[in-house]
């Protein structure tokens, strides 16, 4: 399976010299990266909702998962809170935008952008609810499958042994839908190859050398907020190298570069964490929640580009203003972390509510958004990945033998079958994971272990 992402390196270089040598052609590549990614997004609602059945079902007391729950949030609002601040620094610092002339051709595709990202908080809450059990998973809603998982989870949690068959069957099911995605990812190449070619044929030099300030400003600060901020968390709360972590995780980076979507390495982010030692119920419920909560990029992008904006039209924001308009469009982007071009909409319906007078100025950035994307994307994911570790070191549902195997080497991930093969072997009758919350752990690799004693 390794040879797979060298075809995906390929794959990006030749996307890239097709793009600047046959731009028109290129651009009708486009469909080849959609339906890479809309491949990856059929498999995101059974993905999750197998995973979180299958964490809540598997613990005797609700009361953990409810406290894995309220830690995540409040975890993912102090970060957000740390991304708008660092956004608000370097943005005052920085003045992007100075000196910009709008282009006329991109208003009126501002406008209806900015229609797009209108959606209010109340909307954003009764979307959570589906109109049924199984339009979840057809809307491809993550928080409605999210909801749904929660409350089949609880249900077999109540019904205790008669529900143990039940939580075998998803069990199965999900070894099955893991083994559906690794058949998927074979396409990653061609996807790759279609998504990058489309992009710099759209988007030539031109706009690459008249917005560099902003996006090298804007990669920059990403780079500070991972390494440092996110660094600098998993270091004091779990003892974990980002480094090690990060590079743990290559390969589904290259895939969000590939494709400008987090939400095509979602479903990898799930099996790489559950087998990086993260009991269930915690990836369960970190990682789907992350998606929609923990838009750490997204924060920084909307910072930086409210910032431009208004410097490029002459109107620069006060801070109160500054941070009233963000704290609204934070909130209005939740569920839209894994969507490419999502922030787009989400920044041009902010500016419609506040500041109508500076929608036009997205205007600017639509040339540059894909790339922005790009950095929104690997933001958001990083983010969600430190969570995981760290909320799991804080409620003791780290596997921290496992976690250093993983991290040296020792234990590869199992790239044919995306499972956790650890799960068959290392759990008791009542389904947890033996050693998890106490720090051990079996002592060899799946492949060779003797069958667990309990």
């Amino acid at each position: 399976m390794h040879y797979l992402y060298i075809f995906v390196i390929v794959a990006v270089a030749l996307g890239v010299v097709v793009g600047f040598a046959f731009p028109d052609v290129a651009t009708n590549l486009k469909p080849l990266g959609s339906g890479f990614v809309d491949l990856i997004k059929m498999m995101i609602s059974p993905i999750i909702f197998c995973t979180i059945v299958l964490g809540i079902g598997s613990v005797a007391k609700a009361a953990s998962v409810g406290k894995v729950g309220v830690l995540a949030i409040g975890y993912f609002l102090v970060m957000s809170t740390f991304a708008l601040g660092i956004g608000l620094v370097v943005g005052n610092i920085l003045h992007p935008g100075e000196g910009m002339r709008l282009d006329p051709n991109a208003v009126s595709e501002v406008q209806s952008q900015a229609s797009e990202g209108g959606e209010g908080t109340v909307d954003f809450l009764l979307g959570i609810i589906p109109e049924s059990m199984v339009s979840a998973f057809t809307d491809g809603s993550v928080l409605q499958t999210l909801l749904v998982a929660l409350l089949v989870g609880f249900a077999l949690q109540k019904m205790g042994d008669a529900g143990k068959p039940v939580l075998r069957g998803i069990e199965h099911i999900q070894r099955l839908v893991f083994r559906v995605l690794a058949m998927i990812m074979w396409v990653a190449p061609v996807g790759a190859f279609g998504a990058i070619a489309a992009v710099v044929g759209e988007t030539g030099w031109e706009a690459l050398r008249s917005l560099a300030v902003i996006m090298i400003g804007f990669y920059v600060t990403c780079l500070l907020f991972i390494f440092v901020v996110l660094g600098t968390v998993l270091w004091l709360g779990a003892r974990v190298n980002i480094f090690k972590l990060l590079g743990y995780l290559g390969r589904e980076f290259l895939l969000i570069v590939s494709t400008s979507s987090s939400e095509s390495a979602l479903p990898r982010l799930i099996a790489k964490m559950e087998h990086l030692g993260v009991s269930k119920p915690v990836v369960g419920i970190t990682v789907p929640t992350g998606y929609s909560f923990n838009l750490d990029g997204t924060a920084i992008y909307l910072t930086m580009a409210t910032l431009f904006i208004a410097t490029a039209q002459g109107s620069p924001l006060s801070i109160g203003e500054q941070i009233s308009l963000l704290v609204f469009m934070i909130i209005a982007s939740k569920g839209a972390a894994g969507v490419s071009g999502a922030g787009i909409a989400t920044l041009a319906g902010g500016l419609q509510s506040h500041r109508p007078e500076l929608v036009d100025g997205v205007g600017f950035i639509l040339g540059i958004d894909r790339f922005m994307s790009e950095a929104r994307a690997l933001t958001n994911f990083a983010g969600n990945a430190v969570a995981t570790v760290l909320i799991g070191s804080v409620t003791k549902g780290l596997d921290r033998e496992q976690l250093h195997r993983v991290l040296a080497k020792q234990a590869p991930f199992n790239e044919s079958t995306l499972v956790d093969d650890r799960d068959s072997s290392d759990t008791d009758d009542s389904g947890d994971r033996t050693g998890g919350d106490r720090g051990e752990s079996p002592a060899t690799d799946p492949q060779d272990r003797q069958p667990a004693t309990v």
